[in-house]
């Protein structure tokens, strides 16, 4: 069975974004084939699910990964990090083999 962790800090992030768009069930995790290697994340926010989603609810939020993507992230931790004036959600993935230099995508 697959899994997906949540941290606090990521949690609190989701439930404040939704808060401010007055509405959606969660954080909706995909990848695509991108970068010099090979795919990166797609984060987005599901305002419905879908039949073929898997959802995983840690810290009173959901995140809702879709089936393509759901073998890459297995095992991951989401996290909402703050590193000097940036923010952004990270994914601790320990099925990652290679990332690309800049961060922006990464091979299984």
């Amino acid at each position: 069975m697959a899994h997906l962790s949540i941290t606090t800090a990521a949690a609190s992030q989701i439930r404040r974004i939704l808060d401010e768009r007055g509405h959606g069930l969660g954080l909706r995790v995909s990848v695509k084939p991108s970068g010099c290697s090979g795919y990166s994340y797609v984060l987005d926010f599901a305002d419905e699910a879908t039949s073929d989603d898997v959802s995983f609810e840690e810290h009173g939020v959901k995140v809702f990964v879709t089936p393509e993507a759901l073998e890459m992230v297995d095992g991951s931790e989401v996290d909402y990090v703050s590193e000097g004036l940036n923010r952004f959600f990270r994914f601790n993935n320990p099925n990652v083999k290679d990332e690309c230099g800049c961060g922006e995508s990464f091979s299984v």
